[in-house]
């Protein structure tokens, strides 16, 4: 039987461990299922062979006995800040606290600190200088480099220099962590030389020190004090890391940074399937482990019954930090796999019979990869299916409705639902029709038999301008999946509504593109609930306009609504029916001399 991973002295003594070989220590609480990234890193590892332990939510202000209370390991320590960004996590777009804190029992704000990579690390690395400590997870993943920080208003460098890592590991783990455990384990306190070497590791040392020195493929970043006094020097080296990022073969990259040099090596090869499914198949007992009995922990009661059935996403979507840490290129676990954990959710205890989400970053990318890899070893494009569908790009659904269907076919199961986000893109031809068999089949077997209710969607916004900066597709494709999905509604006596997610604020969006949203979302009777002011992330396109003005890839200049005042001014407009915000609506589409608004939203003359 599946046991958790010890987080304590007394449950290492049970297990007969008087040292262990490495210890994590997570922004999160710990909950040992496969959608949390600390306990498939934990699991992994413990795959090998080795004693590992998980000390979650440490306490930083104390005398430091967490941090103390396991000893030193004999190989390194684990450090990450869970599966958010801490700072996306705390802080709404306004910086003020969100409402809870999804991955901390009870939704509690104060068991993590801000930037909790940089915090443990430097409380880990003054406790046991000589022991090596390994960054990973999205928030070091995404601050490998220099990087703009919204809650600060500021570049700030590599996170390994304020942190003080030894290593970090971008992207997804479980590759370069057993990369890494293995080469200790065989070179023992001689392998540093041997790490810097393995592929999707990044560290820092002296131009001298650089392995194999600097050569003529590596990409060669401006430095970070220039990206201090130079914006465009920032948003050149974003546009050769994102170009870099989506290519099968990749490049070293090298940034000067305080007068040390930040390498970062190029990632693993995309995982097999094969291996995919042998990291979901690691015995997790699918549960919070039990120190937080009686507590609820919000993410955990988002996923206790759902199966990851992908990775990767081939969107690009200008803000989504999605493919810059999973990667463009998706890798899918078999039928097999993912039907084997839709029978171990039916033996637990709390299952009613249905399986909450069956997705992905993108529900329907399951099995969509290129057709012709040698085309895709040629490819620089950000996506796959913008700015229109790759020609090269397998969109077939056949395999995802069969999944389903075999889902719904495992015992115990009364009905299996998709939550995840929908591309509805992928249905359509370059009109916007749903023309395809398989695209056909699939859309009716989603819409009549998998939605709880209510279809997640996400257009995003109405203006085509806004759209282009996001690398999303057309409103009037949405409006057409919209008609589809009312027809199917109408056809099988379903009452089913069609939840679109749309965004303020982003990089090119005006008042007046959020006045025309407001009016074309009225006249399709929706009153909108999946909202978000834009939050600027690390290493995202749309974070690069919003800090510089500027679009890397065109040079041209992008207005970004940047004060508190301009981003709230634009989200009012999602609340046009709400009576306490029509005064100040109706005056701001005066002063924008859009007296035909004012008359469409409010039926005045």
């Amino acid at each position: 039987m599946s046991t958790w991973l010890p987080t304590s002295k007394k449950e290492c003594e049970r297990l007969g461990w008087k040292q262990l070989d490495v210890i994590i220590f997570s922004g999160d609480a710990y909950i040992d299922h496969s959608s949390f990234g600390t306990a498939v890193i934990g699991r992994v590892l413990e795959s090998l062979g080795l004693r590992v332990a998980i000390v979650p939510q440490p306490n930083w202000q104390d005398d430091l006995r967490d941090f103390t209370k396991l000893g030193a390991p004999t190989m390194f320590f684990g450090v990450t800040a869970g599966c958010m960004d801490s700072m996306v996590n705390r802080y709404t777009a306004n910086k003020r606290f969100r409402s809870e804190d999804a991955y901390t029992p009870n939704g509690r704000h104060d068991q993590r600190p801000d930037y909790p990579s940089i915090v443990y690390t430097n409380i880990l690395k003054k406790l046991y200088p000589d022991v090596p400590v390994v960054l990973g997870g999205i928030e070091a993943s995404m601050r490998r480099l220099t990087h703009y920080d919204y809650w600060q208003d500021k570049l700030l460098p590599s996170i390994l220099i304020d942190s003080r890592a030894d290593y970090l590991v971008y992207g997804m783990g479980e590759q370069p962590i057993t990369a890494i455990a293995n080469t200790i384990k065989e070179f023992g306190k001689k392998s540093k030389a041997h790490i810097q070497q393995l592929p999707q590791v990044c560290f820092v040392c002296n131009k001298e020190d650089i392995p194999n020195r600097i050569k003529e493929k590596d990409i060669i970043l401006h430095p970070h004090s220039e990206c201090i006094t130079d914006k465009l020097k920032q948003i050149l080296n974003f546009k050769l890391i994102e170009t870099e990022s989506n290519k099968i073969s990749t490049n070293r990259i090298i940034q000067e940074t305080n007068g040390l040099y930040v390498v970062i090596n190029p990632p693993c090869r995309t995982m097999t399937q094969k291996e995919l499914d042998a990291v979901y198949d690691l015995p997790f007992t699918r549960l919070p482990h039990p120190r937080y009995k009686g507590k609820r922990i919000p993410a955990y009661d988002m996923i206790r019954h759902s199966v990851t059935i992908h990775r990767g996403c081939f969107g690009g979507c200008s803000f989504c930090t999605i493919s810059a840490h999973q990667g463009k290129f998706v890798i899918s676990r078999s039928q097999k796999s993912v039907i084997s954990e839709v029978e171990s959710i039916t033996k637990m205890e709390d299952f009613k019979g249905y399986i909450s989400d069956l997705g992905g970053p993108s529900a329907n990318m399951y099995n969509m990869t290129g057709k012709d890899k040698i085309i895709c070893t040629k490819c620089e494009r950000p996506s796959c299916i913008y700015p229109k569908i790759c020609k090269n790009l397998n969109t077939n659904h056949k395999s995802i409705t069969e999944l389903y269907s075999a889902a719904d076919s495992v015992p115990g199961v009364k009905k299996t639902f998709i939550n995840s986000g929908i591309r509805y893109d992928l249905l359509m031809d370059i009109n916007g029709n749903i023309t395809s068999k398989s695209a056909k089949e699939y859309t009716k077997e989603l819409i009549t038999k998998h939605v709880s209710g209510r279809l997640k969607v996400a257009p995003e916004h109405t203006s085509q301008k806004v759209l282009t900066h996001m690398r999303k597709p057309s409103f009037n494709k949405f409006k057409k999946f919209k008609q589809v999905f009312d027809r199917l509604n109408n056809e099988n006596n379903l009452n089913q509504q069609l939840i679109p997610y749309f965004i303020s604020s982003h990089p090119g969006c005006s008042e007046e593109d959020m006045a025309e949203l407001a009016v074309i979302t009225k006249n399709m009777n929706f009153h909108l609930e999946q909202i978000q002011d834009f939050t600027p992330t690390p290493m995202t396109l749309s974070t690069e306009i919003f800090y510089s003005g500027i679009d890397p890839f065109t040079m041209k200049s992008v207005y970004s609504a940047r004060t508190q005042n301009e981003k709230l001014s634009q989200r009012q407009f999602f609340f046009w029916y709400d009576p306490l915000q029509r005064k100040e609506i109706i005056a701001k589409l005066r002063r924008l001399k859009r007296f035909d608004l004012v008359s469409q939203l409010f039926n005045r003359s």
